[in-house]
């Protein structure tokens, strides 16, 4: 849902970056490395704390690294494919620190159980998202369907946490992990349904 504005970040806010990065001799691994270290460290140092909304802000800055890199990589002209390896098992380990650093928040500051465990929900469901798109390439299914693909996790998150610490309306985050859960959830579903679809598909051709 949020790839259609990937073009107009690369291409104009994020370019003089890109060429600066590239301009210093900064590889995209690089960039990818210091933006997972970035986006753990946000999330493990802050949300454990209950510093919600400076988490938030360190996060929101090295996410964007998750646009750099790949665009670093295309303009170089790069032709392996180990950085889309390492950006793709780098974003599960920013998932995890993510929602797990706000698990430990419920667990250790506002100390509701149920909340912890929709966070954990989240993070699972969202594993599993990721799980089965690259399952799917292996076998030669499409699976790149779902209504909480990653940038949607990620924004469903980030905005109501950032808002419902700074205006004190913890029911802002309550509900979009509720949200976020059933999407999360509703997209695993969905990509299952599609490759079983063309799985049958191809077995009756």
């Amino acid at each position: 849902m949020l790839d259609r504005f990937k073009q107009f970040w690369q291409g104009v806010m994020l370019a003089p970056f890109i060429n600066l990065f590239i301009r210093l001799g900064i590889s995209p691994d690089a960039v990818t490395v210091v933006g997972t270290l970035g986006v753990s460290a946000g999330a493990l140092v802050f949300f454990p704390q209950g510093m919600i909304w400076q988490g938030v802000l360190v996060i929101t800055l090295f996410v964007f690294s998750d646009l750099v890199d790949g665009a670093m990589a295309r303009k170089m002209g790069r032709t392996d494919d180990f950085g889309a390896f390492l950006d793709s098992t780098l974003d599960r380990v920013a998932d995890a620190a993510l929602f797990g650093g706000l698990a430990c928040y419920f667990a250790w500051q506002a100390e509701s159980r149920l909340y912890l465990a929709l966070s954990l929900v989240i993070l699972a469901m969202g594993a599993c998202t990721s799980y089965a798109r690259a399952k799917a390439d292996v076998l030669g299914y499409d699976a790149k369907v779902g209504i909480a693909e990653r940038p949607d996790r990620l924004v469903g998150l980030l905005v109501p946490a950032f808002f419902a610490d700074v205006l004190d309306l913890p029911i802002l985050l309550h509900v979009a992990l509720w949200v976020l859960a059933v999407a999360a959830t509703v997209t695993v579903v969905q990509r299952v349904w599609v490759v079983r679809r063309q799985a049958l598909a191809r077995a009756a051709s």
